[in-house]
């Protein structure tokens, strides 16, 4: 049996019914849900950011299409917010989720690409971090005729690494060992998908970025191989990638969680990976 998409106007008469069932005489609040200003502005605003290959460079990426996604799931249009990322997570949660910028500028209905971590949920009780999409990590990209093995940094030692500076992976490898690698490091790229173009082209034998990034570039190319940078202070197993919306936009939360459920279990989202080069996983 063929079944149809729930149309905005089906949503909101759900929510209508569902408040009207609740005790009588309590003050219906549906219109004052964050997923109901949704349905009835028709428009999802999704913040995601700006330059991060390869889930957003020039309104193309993963991330877009995910947006897209979610909101075609809710059967409103998408209103695409980017931002440059600020100091740290906590300031970009304030400024895209629960607050807005100070010059004006969003918050968003719902922002991509949020670390699904603990002490980051602890640090922002205004909002909630929730459906994990897929992991990343910090990675070292080598070419394989110059450099068979990488079991350890200082395997390093005389091979020129690319790697963007103000990066994780950036700042791993110029305080390691002591810094016995400063001297080698080319760290003017803007990130780890330029820092792996430089190894393609064979300007160094080694980059250096998060996974997601080298392997968007170099995934599918024989010569080189990806894998976990092999630093004691770096992520082992990663992070998981998910999304942010206020804390009380609970509806909301839940039908964007269903609505990335489906896109996994359908393969949709793991087709999103595979053209933006990427394999897909979460766990």
């Amino acid at each position: 049996m063929r079944t149809t998409r729930p149309t905005r106007r089906d949503c909101l008469r759900w929510i209508g019914a569902a408040c009207a069932a609740g005790v009588a005489g309590t003050p219906l609040m549906s219109s004052a849900t964050p997923l109901t200003r949704v349905l009835e502005r028709g428009v999802l605003r999704v913040g995601v950011y700006h330059d991060m290959p390869p889930f957003h460079v020039d309104g193309r990426g993963i991330d877009v299409d995910l947006a897209q996604a979610l909101a075609e799931s809710l059967g409103v249009k998408l209103a695409l917010l980017p931002f440059h990322a600020d100091d740290s997570m906590n300031d970009d949660l304030r400024n895209m989720v629960w607050r807005g910028h100070y010059l004006g500028y969003g918050p968003a209905d719902v922002l991509l690409h949020v670390p699904v971590d603990r002490p980051l949920m602890e640090a922002s009780p205004q909002v909630s971090i929730f459906a994990p999409y897929c992991r990343d990590r910090v990675a070292i990209a080598r070419r394989l005729e110059q450099l068979p093995q990488l079991d350890s940094l200082s395997q390093l030692q005389g091979q020129a690494v690319a790697v963007p500076g103000q990066s994780l992976a950036g700042w791993l490898l110029i305080g390691a060992d002591g810094g016995a690698y400063k001297n080698q490091l080319s760290t003017r790229w803007k990130d780890g998908a330029e820092a792996a173009r430089a190894l393609q082209r064979g300007e160094v034998a080694v980059a250096a970025g998060l996974a997601s990034e080298l392997e968007s570039v170099l995934r599918g190319d024989a010569r080189f191989a990806v894998s976990p940078l092999p630093s004691p202070r770096a992520p082992r197993d990663g992070w998981a990638v998910g999304m942010a919306v206020k804390r009380d936009a609970v509806e909301l939360a839940q039908a964007l969680q269903r609505a990335v459920d489906t896109l996994a279990a359908g393969g949709r989202l793991q087709e999103m990976f595979r053209r933006g080069n990427l394999a897909w996983h979460v766990a």
